[in-house]
């Protein structure tokens, strides 16, 4: 499955989108508005989750700095990854497309694909109004 949203501008140069973006305490700010829990494990890793779900945890699996990075469930029960591709689009001003990727069965893919893309799609909409 996979699910990607709109580009996304942000009021920040690449760089500073990215490092916005690494600082995985900086995600609580991007949940939206019916997030039950998040706590920062580690550097590499947080946890949240929303009302009514289980929660996940998600960690950093891979970055190419100032272009991409790769989160991805910390958990191979529901292996899945959500990357952030960054593109500079002036000295203060980039552009953020979110992909969710993921190996569910068929019955699964159904129940989660609505939740998973309005899940992105709010955290695309909100990093676009981060300062």
């Amino acid at each position: 499955m996979f699910i990607e949203t709109p580009k996304t501008s942000v009021n920040k140069n690449q760089q500073a989108t990215f490092d916005f973006l690494n600082e995985l305490s900086n995600f609580e700010q991007l949940m939206p508005s019916n997030i039950d829990k998040f706590e920062v494990l580690n550097e590499n890793r947080f946890l949240f989750a929303l009302k009514g779900m289980p929660e996940i945890v998600l960690e950093k699996k891979a970055q190419t700095p100032y272009n991409q990075l790769i989160l991805g469930a910390a958990s191979e029960k529901l292996p899945f990854t959500l990357t952030a591709d960054i593109l500079e689009l002036s000295n203060d001003t980039s552009e953020v497309v979110l992909s969710f990727s993921g190996e569910f069965n068929a019955m699964m893919a159904m129940m989660i694909k609505n939740p998973i893309t309005n899940f992105i799609n709010t955290l695309s909409e909100n990093l676009g109004k981060i300062q």
